[in-house]
């Protein structure tokens, strides 16, 4: 009795519930939203849909899958290629037709007869997708897939397997039936297929695994290779078995596609693997720390994805010089040129860059001493350390020229502390004149007087000044510590090289850059760039710059690094190793020279100093060695052009000649009026006294 009240009561509670809901249902038209909001949620998502198959750049496909990516030097000559996921490109006519059949057999017997999606699979991909996402996994599982799908997922999208990224390859794949024909779609298939082992496209498949083109494969090694595109590790070579129980498995397909007769399946099936070798990687990544950097400047100013620079047969003009970049690669193998390593066997690592001055123009580059990994860590680019006395030039000399002083004016050359924290800069083994002229304390790099000159303009001068080389100084940096490269972040050799080349260029600072002009893959120019230079001091300024750094390779700090027969100017720097208790130890030494036609900056140190990771002060070795070398390769190679000065000590020889000559030549001058005036005044003395005896013997 019970049990049927409790009944009755829930059953009635149901009838008004439904009756309630029911009524407001009809009266708010919720039907209605519901089918509108689905249309619209329809609507919105096709036409998003839409928008991404059409910017997909569907109608370029075939040329950027025919060519490979092509980096051009200053000349136009080709310097080499990027590819990734692409092989040697051949057309139908160039592929056996037992490979088609077998792949069609395999993996898309309606390609023919449907648009680029399979209603069926489809429907089972949706059904999968629905189960995942009950069971918590944001993925499908795979199925639905068509010969042109696997081609826009391939050459658009990622691999990731989400239910957004099935659509997009949908519309994708409709666009790619509205511009191509079956044919042309099948073998752009054909030719981005992975086959295993690096190995991208039917053609380098034939000659990896066979031995022969892709025309010559036979029904078996046709079969072998459509096998491997579910499995591409399953290959002839690595695992035998599993690549032939997979390739009988294709031949049956066939049988039952009508593309071999039952006793054709089983003479194939019978078959033994006839695997052979005959591949050859052709390597065009010859120069891979510009090649790097070339890939980076089109990814961060051009906005062009890796993928697509190493897919999509772009053709790209760059500053390389060949010659220059073959010449630092070769160099940077020759451990002559470099200190020794620790005592851990840990090598001194090292960066050099060249520029063109007149715009910047990277035409060399190399960013370590190490096995070479695309776009590994770059030291001439990415490095971030102090760059010592070669901050003089720009943060001290240069703004004291434009405030007053001369090349040949004398400087304090005294130990001495400055303010509050009372800063007290020291020269090398602590020894002092008095006073130097500046072009000596810049040659000789000395201390004391960079501090007391930057004082004496005023530390804001000389921030002002670095910040219009290009520098990336903070406020941190606004102190004294900057005459002597004291900055809170540190610097790139690039950012250096770039710095200097205002005082090859007149006066003016070129942007360090790698590309001239891309070209894509159908002709069309989508990006270009001739250098970016800006006046940032007098064309005068910049001679007395040059006449007092070429001191430094001429008698200071970097003669041992002056090339035979040239003139350079340039600069040194170091930076203490604090961690050390060796007064010796040196964390970072640079050097850079230049001519009015190339900069070159070349760094040297341990990536991670310590006590046991450190160079001595090298006084003539290590980083010189390096840089002689570099630029007695380099320098022949351009136009040699000549400074249109002298060294700043000549001429200091020279004023001071000229003004011992003018001070004798004015001393005989006074001697000769004197030696005159006398005879004068004696002259005088004897016509007087003459006078005066005529007139006593005349009587008067």
């Amino acid at each position: 009795m019970q049990e049927q009240q409790s009944s009755s009561f829930f059953k009635t509670a149901w009838q008004r519930s439904w009756r309630f809901f029911r009524k407001y249902w009809k009266r708010f038209q919720i039907t209605r939203w519901l089918i509108v909001m689905v249309l619209f949620f329809t609507l919105v998502s096709v036409t998003y849909l839409t928008v991404i198959a059409k910017t997909s750049h569907v109608r370029s496909l075939q040329s950027n899958l025919s060519r490979s990516t092509v980096i051009y030097d200053q000349n136009h000559d080709e310097a080499g290629k990027l590819y990734a996921q692409k092989g040697s490109y051949v057309s139908m006519q160039q592929i056996s037709p037992h490979l088609p059949a077998a792949i069609l057999s395999t993996e898309d017997r309606n390609f023919y007869h449907e648009h680029g999606f399979s209603v069926k699979g489809y429907g089972r991909a949706i059904f999968q997708a629905v189960g995942n996402k009950l069971m918590g996994r944001n993925q499908i599982s795979g199925g639905g897939s068509t010969i042109s799908q696997q081609l826009a997922k391939n050459t658009f999208l990622s691999q990731q397997q989400t239910l957004s990224r099935k659509f997009k390859e949908l519309f994708i794949s409709i666009e790619i039936e509205n511009v191509y024909s079956k044919e042309q779609i099948l073998t752009m298939y054909m030719n981005n297929a992975y086959f295993g082992n690096g190995i991208y496209g039917v053609q380098d498949a034939s000659r990896k695994y066979f031995g022969k083109n892709a025309s010559e494969l036979p029904v078996q090694d046709a079969a072998v290779l459509a096998g491997m595109l579910q499995n591409p590790s399953n290959n002839p070579i690595d695992h035998p078995a599993a690549a032939k129980q997979r390739r009988n498995l294709v031949l049956e397909l066939m049988g039952a596609n009508k593309k071999l007769t039952k006793a054709q399946v089983k003479h194939y099936q019978s078959l033994p693997l006839g695997t052979k070798d005959t591949f050859e990687n052709k390597n065009g990544y010859k120069y891979p720390y510009y090649f790097d950097a070339v890939i980076n400047e089109a990814i961060n100013q051009y906005g062009i994805s890796e993928k697509a620079i190493m897919n999509n047969g772009y053709k790209i003009y760059t500053n390389l010089n060949q010659q220059q970049q073959a010449s630092f690669q070769t160099d940077f193998k020759n451990p002559n040129l470099f200190p020794q390593n620790a005592a851990d066997g840990t090598k001194v690592q090292a960066a050099s860059i060249a520029l063109n001055p007149k715009n910047g123009g990277v035409q060399a580059v190399v960013g370590g001493r190490n096995n070479d990994v695309f776009r590994g860590f770059n030291r001439a680019t990415d490095i971030k350390r102090q760059p010592g006395s070669t901050m003089k030039p720009l943060a001290v000399y240069t703004p004291a020229l434009e405030h007053g002083f001369s090349y040949d004016s004398k400087l304090v050359d005294k130990k001495q502390s400055y303010g509050k924290n009372n800063y007290s800069p020291n020269n090398y083994n602590n020894q002092y004149e008095g006073e130097v002229p500046m072009y000596r304390a810049l040659a000789e790099s000395r201390n004391a007087p960079a501090v007391w000159t930057l004082n004496k303009i005023g530390v804001q001068n000389g921030f002002d000044s670095v910040q219009k080389f290009g520098l990336p100084v903070t406020k941190k940096d606004d102190n004294l510590a900057l005459a002597l490269g004291g900055l809170s972040t540190g610097v790139s050799p690039q950012q250096m090289a770039g710095a200097y080349t205002a005082f090859a260029n007149q006066g003016q600072v070129s942007k360090p850059f790698y590309i001239t002009k891309i070209v894509d893959s159908t002709g069309k120019t989508v990006a270009t760039n001739s250098g970016n230079t800006t006046q940032i001091m007098s064309a005068a300024t910049a001679k007395e710059m040059t006449s007092m750094m070429l001191g430094v390779f001429d008698y200071g700090t970097g003669a041992t690094a002056k090339p035979a027969g040239y003139q350079v100017a340039g600069k040194t720097g170091s930076t203490e190793a604090d961690s050390s208790q060796d007064a010796d130890a040196t964390r970072d030494k640079w050097i850079i020279g230049y001519t009015p036609d190339v900069v070159v900056a070349t760094w040297e140190g341990f990536d991670n100093t310590n006590a046991d990771h450190h160079l001595e002060n090298l006084s003539g070795t290590g980083v010189n060695s390096l840089f002689k070398q570099q630029m007695q390769q380099i320098l022949p190679l351009t136009d040699q052009s000549n400074f249109n000065t002298e060294d700043a000590q000549q001429r200091a020889e020279q004023k001071q000649k000229r003004q011992k000559q003018s001070f004798s030549g004015s001393d005989l001058t006074h001697k000769a009026e004197d030696v005159t005036k006398d005879i004068e005044k004696r002259a005088a003395g004897v016509a007087q006294d003459f006078y005066e005896r005529a007139r006593s013997f005349l009587g008067k």
